[in-house]
């Protein structure tokens, strides 16, 4: 080519065809990629730009993933903590039925203090507003000591003013029921006190040793000369209300065992927060955001709850009140944990939302930059053809001189 003569003209002409040709080969390959920069020979600064924000969304965008196991393991948590608060709530009806079964005993269990003694007046028996009878009674002066395994209760028989005296049958009682000492006084003819357990405590051992109980479900009466040496009553079962009983003991053991599987199972992706599991999200590409949720063990035991044993458990009242206030501290701590999971579960969601939102803003940026204006580039690609005919036929006229001299030649 470097042989062949040009005349300025046609040079000229062939330069601004190639150009043209140039810019339209842009053009179209702008509308065939929709992009104005497509290498970084086209806008460096653009180009990697739009690549570090296009990374970032990337990167933000392989977290929703886990984020959204994230979810999905406080919800299956969440979840299971409702079927949790049911089962309680079954048994929580399962207790509150021993309390409308029948009494579970006959007769409760029951002792009764010696009569008065001595030549008179000092065998006159009182009344039941007044023990000592002006001071002459034999129980004036008497000791009462009451234990069990959470306290002992020391009271004197006196018609003297005292904290711990007392001289009337309502002042007994009142000083019993304060303590929290099952038992209820009667005052009888003779002068004599009877302490039976109470109706709540139906199944209450008596014992007269002077020793502390170390198990609940007993307690142990003694005290002065009258109290001392006594003769015990102990309760007798009703077996038709005990089986009953007993069967109420067997359902309710068998909620404890779904309380302890249902915690098991409530699992996502091997993940349990019901199980002692802990739970780390990772919000940004960094790993500078992130929020441990730590996991809770709420098995029966870790509730606080246990099975109970037949003919030992759900005897009377008193056992079954013991065990609604366990299911009611049960009952507490799931809704304090599900409103901790709540709140968790709303970070979690905020911030997968947000994410989302971050990913669009980053791309919308990214694209802003290397993104062409496909209506500009088609109205391009039309001129840069009319363009490029026009320089074809211009090109054409700077011909014509040659090949006017090539027809002289002819």
């Amino acid at each position: 080519m470097s042989n062949i003569v040009l005349s300025a003209a046609v040079r000229q002409n062939l330069l601004s065809l190639q150009s043209t040709a140039d810019l339209l080969s842009t053009t179209q390959n702008r509308l065939a990629t929709g992009k104005k920069v497509n290498t970084a020979l086209d806008n460096p600064t653009n180009y990697f730009t739009a690549q570090g924000l296009d990374n970032r969304a990337s990167d933000i965008n392989n977290l929703l993933d886990s984020i959204g196991n994230g979810v999905q393991v406080l919800q299956a948590a969440n979840t299971g903590i409702t079927s949790l608060q049911k089962l309680v709530d079954t048994a929580k009806s399962i207790a509150n039925q021993v309390l409308q079964a029948p009494t579970g005993y006959t007769s409760k269990a029951n002792v009764t203090t010696l009569a008065p003694a001595g030549a008179p007046p000092l065998n006159s028996p009182g009344t039941a507003t007044d023990f000592t009878n002006g001071g002459t009674n034999s129980l004036q002066g008497q000791a009462l000591t009451f234990k069990t395994s959470t306290g002992t209760l020391s009271l004197t028989i006196s018609n003297a003013a005292g904290a711990t005296n007392v001289n009337s049958i309502d002042a007994l009682n009142t000083a019993l029921t304060n303590a929290g000492v099952n038992l209820t006084a009667s005052f009888n003819a003779a002068g004599t006190i009877t302490f039976t357990s109470s109706n709540d405590a139906a199944s209450q051992v008596i014992t007269n040793t002077g020793v502390a109980p170390t198990v609940g479900g007993k307690v142990d009466i003694s005290g002065g000369a009258a109290i001392t040496g006594l003769t015990v009553t102990a309760a007798v079962a009703d077996a038709a209300s005990q089986t009953i009983r007993s069967n109420l003991v067997g359902q309710y053991n068998n909620i404890i065992t779904q309380i302890t599987t249902t915690a098991q199972d409530a699992s996502f992706n091997g993940i349990n927060l019901l199980n002692g599991d802990d739970l780390k999200l990772t919000f940004n590409e960094t790993g500078k955001s992130t929020l441990n949720i730590k996991g809770v063990t709420y098995s029966a035991t870790g509730l606080g709850l246990a099975s109970l044993v037949s003919g030992t458990d759900f005897l009377d009242n008193n056992s079954a009140k013991s065990i609604l206030t366990k299911l009611g501290g049960a009952s507490d701590t799931l809704r304090s944990e599900a409103s901790t999971l709540g709140s968790n579960l709303s970070v979690v969601q905020i911030r997968q939302d947000f994410n989302k939102n971050l990913i669009n803003v980053l791309q919308t940026g990214s694209a802003n930059l290397t993104l062409a204006d496909t209506n500009e580039e088609a109205a391009n690609s039309q001129a840069l053809s009319t363009r490029q005919s026009i320089a074809v036929s211009a090109l054409a006229l700077a011909n014509q001189s040659q090949q006017s001299v090539l027809k002289l030649l002819q």
